[in-house]
């Protein structure tokens, strides 16, 4: 999300979470510069990363310094806020370890050199402020005195309430690699979806991608192979539940979020054929591709194909039978879907596995007409993890780039093919048993 100073730029400080979004960082805050309230507003109004924003007023190692500092603050920038006929209150958060109520107000009570004018109002102030002590991030080795403190006025709160209000847990329709509410509204934020979007998911499992990005207003539809996950009929994937009920579809699940309006439909279809007209169609191409793990990587082929025919193959076949579909040929096929039918500017977001001891930057599959935006880790184990791969069309396919993307340097995923193979020889290193407990999401 590109910034700018709508406003006057002050400074803000940014509290991330880090309880489910896995940053490696030494401290959960951020302080952005050159950016205006109207920039955090619009960023806290979408994230599911941050838990609030604040204009930062002071910060400092000690007391003394977060002193001095508050009092260099600009008396102008101050005085809308400590009015006497405003009313206001002050929170204490502290980051890796827990006040008691006393020490609270010890600490709010050192503040009284601010010049507020106002009145407390605990339950409905109109202005609320905070101060945030930093102790590190290692809850083994908790310091007596915080790393950094930082005071300022709360602006807004992120949007982590979806992660509950969306939760799989409570979803209508869900199955075995249903994408966990968080990571779906994060890849909804990378492709940028907006309302009256048209967003496309090719592997779209039990839909949860669509449910975050309808959230956004967008137009949502996918295809899926499995013709029983399409139609929600089959086996249940719930506790003490044999089979789906009758209303279990994604239809279901985004009438259960009231988005149902921008349901369009699902296809069951082989991801790896083509059934759209030739041009652009989407703003979006957001998915998780199946890894081999708890979903097969497969595609529709004939007898024809098949290396090895049924034994009681008797002629050509017109039923489809099931092939492999290497990973490899998958991101290949995606890339190559999404240069042709995305809008420029349309953004193509989905998660790339790796074996952690091979992976390099060359692997990650490219195209020509796909500019690589960002890409992401989540560790998944120690020696596997996936990548939240973003690109963005620039310009439409030629007839000459469409042998370019058949050259080595376009396919350097091949040797990831034996994805599932390592994924689960390092499980069985590990445990010493030749069947792998720890299961990984893909395919929704």
């Amino acid at each position: 999300m590109a910034l700018h100073c709508s406003r006057a730029c002050k400074q803000y400080l940014l509290h991330l979470a880090q309880d489910n979004i896995e940053f490696r960082l030494p401290s959960p805050f951020w302080v952005l510069n050159n950016v205006s309230e109207d920039d955090v507003l619009s960023i806290m109004g979408r994230t599911v990363c941050a838990k609030s924003v604040f204009e930062l007023w002071g910060h400092g190692r000690t007391p003394s310094e977060l002193q001095a500092s508050l009092q260099k603050y600009p008396a102008d920038d101050m005085a809308p806020f400590i009015q006497k006929e405003s009313t206001y209150k002050i929170n204490v958060y502290t980051f890796n370890k827990t006040l008691v109520f006393k020490d609270r107000i010890k600490k709010i009570d050192a503040l009284e050199f601010l010049p507020f004018q106002g009145k407390v109002n605990l339950k409905n102030p109109e202005h609320i402020f905070c101060l945030l002590e930093d102790y590190g991030s290692d809850p083994n080795n908790i310091p007596d005195e915080p790393f950094c403190v930082y005071f300022g006025r709360w602006i807004a709160d992120g949007q982590r309430v979806l992660i509950r209000s969306h939760s799989v847990k409570t979803r209508h329709f869900i199955g075995n690699t249903s994408m966990d509410a968080g990571l779906s509204f994060i890849m909804a934020n990378h492709a940028r979806v907006k309302a009256h979007d048209l967003v496309f998911d090719p592997f779209v499992g039990t839909g949860s991608l669509l449910v975050a990005c309808s959230h956004f207003g967008a137009y949502v539809c996918g295809t899926d192979i499995d013709y029983n996950t399409i139609h929600g009929i089959g086996k249940a994937s719930r506790k003490n539940q044999k089979w789906r009920g009758p209303d279990e579809n994604i239809r279901a699940n985004l009438r259960q979020y009231e988005t149902e309006q921008f349901y369009v439909d699902v296809l069951v279809s082989d991801s790896s054929k083509a059934i759209w007209r030739q041009g652009p169609l989407f703003d979006a191409i957001i998915t998780d591709p199946p890894y081999g793990i708890r979903e097969s990587t497969r595609r529709t082929g004939s007898q024809k194909e098949s290396s090895k025919p049924a034994e009681d193959f008797g002629g050509e076949s017109h039923v489809p039978v099931s092939m492999a579909y290497h990973l490899s040929d998958i991101f290949s096929d995606l890339l190559s879907f999404a240069a042709h039918c995305l809008v420029i500017g349309g953004r193509l977001v989905y998660w790339l596995p790796v074996y952690r001891p091979e992976y390099r930057e060359e692997i990650v599959p490219l195209h020509p007409c796909l500019r690589l935006v960002s890409n992401c880790e989540q560790t998944l184990s120690s020696h596997t993890s996936r990548r939240l791969i973003t690109m963005e069309k620039m310009k439409e396919v030629e007839v000459r780039e469409q042998a370019l993307v058949l050259e080595s340097r376009f396919s350097p995923y091949q040797g990831h093919n034996a994805f599932r193979e390592k994924y689960f020889s390092g499980i069985t290193k590990r445990s010493g048993k030749s069947d792998g407990s720890t299961l990984v999401n893909g395919s929704d």
